[in-house]
């Protein structure tokens, strides 16, 4: 399976990030990812608007905190992306990070609830999407009184955050359809990842991510390939300037 190529913009203002995107389809990346914040810029808002500015890259967050969303909702701006784009849309999970970043707004902090919401959730957002009017669950009961928002794909990627070899965490991305992992990433532990889930009769995406040169950047991403990556995840969290990140996307993904 070929490696794609994907972008993680680090922020700015709405229409930088637009560009960005832009920039990042002419130049050849694969897809594009922005992050969602407790108060920010809309992450949704933010990629429909490249949904109209661009016709090839996949567009997704990198991630939404499901526990800490209301699933119907996030069902909804996701089959609206998917609308939008024709099809690009990807929904990256986790159960979020409980730290400094995170208000005091009542949301659950418990780990073992967080997990549990966000496997109600996705069973939820599931259900919507292939139009079943009603959901019942132990967190949510939804009736979806006639709506017939569906996305254009037949099947929305989910990539959740999977912890490698923790089973349950591992079974939870055998329900999805990528894996972002949430552990020490190496090349090694990717490989044994690959492994298991193809011995599960899974071919979900895995992801990595890191920072490339534009000159070394075929030989630093070569590793992950070989060990069963499908996505590598340009990342540029420290970013000290917009000029930075434009930089690096404008000289195109590390293909070999």
């Amino acid at each position: 399976m070929a490696l794609k190529f994907g972008v993680v913009l680090p922020g700015g203002t709405a229409r930088e990030q637009l560009e960005q995107a832009v920039l990042a389809e002419e130049a050849g990346w694969d897809g594009v990812f922005v992050w969602e914040a407790a108060y920010g810029l809309d992450a949704w808002s933010l990629l429909s608007a490249m949904a109209v500015g661009t016709s090839r890259v996949r567009l997704g967050t990198m991630l939404t905190p499901l526990p800490w969303r209301r699933p119907w909702k996030v069902a909804s701006q996701v089959a609206t992306l998917d609308q939008l784009s024709g099809g690009r849309a990807v929904l990256g999970i986790g159960v979020g990070a409980v730290d400094a970043g995170l208000p005091v707004t009542g949301e659950p902090t418990d780990l073992r609830e967080r997990a549990a919401r966000m496997d109600e959730g996705i069973d939820l957002i599931r259900a919507l999407w292939a139009g079943e009017p009603t959901f019942a669950g132990d967190f949510y009961s939804y009736r979806a009184g006639g709506n017939d928002l569906r996305p254009v794909q037949e099947r929305v990627p989910i990539w959740v955050v999977g912890v490698w070899p923790r089973l349950k965490s591992m079974r939870r991305v055998l329900r999805c359809d990528g894996v972002i992992p949430g552990h020490e990433q190496s090349p090694g532990a990717t490989r044994e990842m690959r492994e298991w889930l193809t011995a599960q009769g899974s071919s979900a995406d895995i992801l990595a991510e890191g920072e490339t040169s534009a000159a070394e950047g075929a030989s630093q991403v070569a590793p992950w390939a070989e060990a069963g990556c499908t996505w590598w995840m340009e990342t540029r969290w420290q970013a000290e300037t917009k000029h930075e990140i434009r930089d690096r996307i404008a000289a195109g993904p590390p293909r070999s």
